[in-house]
C-alpha cells in the first residue's frame, strides 16, 4: 500500500491503521511525482492519495496511476470535500472517496471495499477472455467402472496440492475434471483460472501467461496482469498444454519450479502461489522422445495423471448421458421431449462417438431441435450418427458399384471434415490446415454437407 500526503501527520496516522490489516506492507510519500516513480518500479494494491498537493494534486495524480496500471484501486482523500470534486474522483476511477478526519476503521472499511471491487473485475475479466469457451459436459456423469476409476482417483489427488495431467482425447470432459479437483480441494476459495495453450497467437503468450508492463512492447499502453498472477492462491488450468511452443515451454518450467513469474518488461519476480493442472489430447510420452516437448516440463506437470477414458470405453453410461441431456436440453429449449425410441437407443449405442461427450451433447441437441413431438427418434438424429451406427440408414445394399462409392466417399468426407473440426473446436483454418487444402474449399465441403462450425464449438 501507498500513502501519498503532503502531511506528515496523516502520513503516520495512515501507516499506524493500515497495520491492522496485518499483511501489507505500507509505504509512504510526500508528492505525487515520487509517487509515480514508486509505482513504475514496483507492484501496488492500493494508493491512497490526498486530492490537494502541490505541484502534482490527487486527480492528476490518479490519471497518471490508471496509465500505469488500469488495475490499481486509489483511494483519495480530502479535508475539503465538494460535490465536484467527487464526481470527479469517480469519473477518473478512484474506487473511493474519504473526507478527513476519518477513524482507522473508516479508512480500513474502504479500503477492503476497494480490494474487493479489483477482485471482482479481474474475475470478469478472466470470464470475458473465455467468453465463447464451452465446457465438456456440466458434470460427471456415469456409473461403468472405466469413468467410476477416474471418480476414485480425484477424490484421492483433490485435497493434495500436487500438479497433475489429465490425458484424453477430445471431448471427454478433461477440463471438467480440472473443475472437480479444484472444487474439491483446498484452493476451492481462489480462483480457477482456464488458457487453451493452442488459442492463443504465440506471439502473444509469454504476456498473456505472465503480464506485462506498460511499455514492454508496441502497444502495451498500460500495465496488464498475466493469467497465472490471477490464478494466486487457486488453480491455473492449462488446456491442450501440448500446443506451447518450445520457448514458452522453458519460461513455464521457471516458473513452476520457482513459483515466481516476472511479466513482459518487468523486473521484479513475483510469488505465483498456484496449483497447476494440464490436459492434452496428445500423446506426451511419444512428444518428448521426439523432442517437442520439454523433458524437464513433462516431469514438472506429470506429478499424478490421469487418463480419461473415451465414450466408447463406458459401457452403459451412452445411455445414461442421452438421457440426462435430453432433460437439460429439451428444457432450455423448452419444448417437451422426454424420451428417445427404441430404434434411436440402438443408434446412440452403437455408434462410435469419435467426438466423446461434447459429441452426444451436440447429437441431442440437434434430436430435440428436430423432432416435432415429444420423442426423438431416428430421423431426427444427425445422418452421420445414424449412416455410421450400422443400425439403419447406412449404405444401400441394393446399389451398384459407382453409387456405392459415391456414397462411400460421401460417407468419409463428411465425417472426415467433422471430426478435424471437432478436433479444433470449429476453427475452419485450423482444420483445413491439417486436411491440407484452402480454406475456401473447405468452406464449399461444410456447405455441401451442411456443417456449421459454430455446432463444434
Amino acid at each position: 500500500m501507498l500513502v501519498v500526503d503532503d502531511d506528515e501527520g496523516i502520513r503516520r496516522y495512515c501507516s499506524s491503521a493500515l497495520k491492522a490489516l496485518g499483511s501489507y506492507e505500507v509505504s509512504t510519500t510526500e508528492n505525487g511525482e515520487t509517487a509515480l516513480k514508486l509505482v513504475s518500479e514496483q507492484d501496488f494494491d492500493i494508493v491512497m492519495a490526498d486530492v490537494n498537493m502541490p505541484k502534482l494534486g490527487g486527480l492528476d495524480l490518479l490519471k497518471e496511476l490508471h496509465q500505469l496500471d488500469p488495475d490499481l484501486v486509489v483511494l483519495l482523500m480530502t479535508g475539503e470535500p465538494s460535490v465536484d470534486t467527487a464526481v470527479d474522483a469517480i469519473r477518473l476511477g478512484a474506487s473511493d472517496y474519504i473526507q478527513k478526519p476519518f477513524s482507522p476503521e473508516d479508512l480500513i472499511s474502504h479500503i477492503r471495499l476497494g480490494l474487493e471491487g479489483r477482485q471482482l473485475r479481474r474475475e470478469n475479466q478472466v470470464l470475458r477472455r473465455h467468453i465463447e469457451k464451452s465446457y465438456a459436459f456440466d458434470n460427471l456423469i456415469g456409473e461403468s467402472d472405466a469413468i467410476k476409476k477416474v471418480y476414485h482417483l480425484i477424490q484421492q489427488i483433490s485435497q493434495t496440492d500436487v500438479d497433475v495431467l489429465i490425458n484424453g482425447e477430445t471431448g471427454t470432459g478433461k477440463e471438467m475434471v480440472a473443475r472437480s479437483l479444484h472444487r474439491l480441494g483446498s484452493r476451492a476459495e481462489g480462483p480457477f483460472i482456464p488458457v487453451d495453450c493452442g488459442a492463443i497467437p504465440e506471439n502473444l503468450m509469454e504476456s498473456e501467461f505472465f503480464g506485462h508492463e506498460r511499455g514492454a512492447f508496441t502497444g502495451a499502453d498500460a500495465r496488464s496482469i498475466g493469467l497465472m498472477e490471477l490464478a494466486q492462491e487457486g488453480t491455473f488450468f492449462l488446456d491442450e498444454v501440448a500446443e506451447l511452443p518450445i520457448l514458452l515451454q522453458a519460461k513455464l518450467l521457471r516458473a513452476l519450479q520457482e513459483r515466481k513469474i516476472r511479466r513482459v518488461g518487468g523486473k521484479e519476480f513475483i510469488n505465483a502461489n498456484v496449483r497447476v493442472i494440464a490436459a492434452t489430447g496428445k500423446d506426451l510420452d511419444a512428444m518428448v522422445r521426439e523432442n517437442r516437448f520439454r523433458q524437464d516440463l513433462f516431469f514438472r506437470i506429470n506429478v499424478v495423471r490421469v487418463n480419461l477414458p473415451p465414450l466408447r470405453e463406458r459401457d452403459g453410461d451412452v445411455v445414461l448421458l442421452a438421457k440426462y441431456y435430453l432433460d437439460k436440453y429439451s428444457k432450455e429449449c423448452n419444448k417437451k421431449v422426454t424420451q428417445f425410441s427404441s430404434e434411436a437407443l440402438e443408434v446412440l449405442q452403437r455408434y462410435r462417438w469419435p467426438g466423446n461427450v461434447r459429441e452426444l451433447q451436440n447429437a441431442v441437441r440437434f434430436g430435440i431441435t428436430m423432432t416435432l413431438d415429444e420423442e426423438v427418434g431416428t430421423d431426427n438424429l444427425p445422418d452421420s450418427v445414424v449412416s455410421e451406427s450400422g443400425a439403419g440408414g447406412g449404405l444401400s445394399p441394393d446399389a451398384g458399384f459407382f453409387e456405392l462409392r459415391d456414397q462411400h466417399m460421401a460417407q468419409f468426407e463428411q465425417e472426415y471434415l467433422a471430426r478435424l473440426l471437432e478436433n479444433h473446436r470449429g476453427n475452419v483454418t485450423q482444420a483445413a490446415e491439417d486436411a491440407q487444402i484452402p480454406v475456401g474449399t473447405y468452406y464449399r465441403l461444410m456447405k455441401k454437407y451442411d456443417l456449421k462450425a459454430g455446432s463444434f464449438r
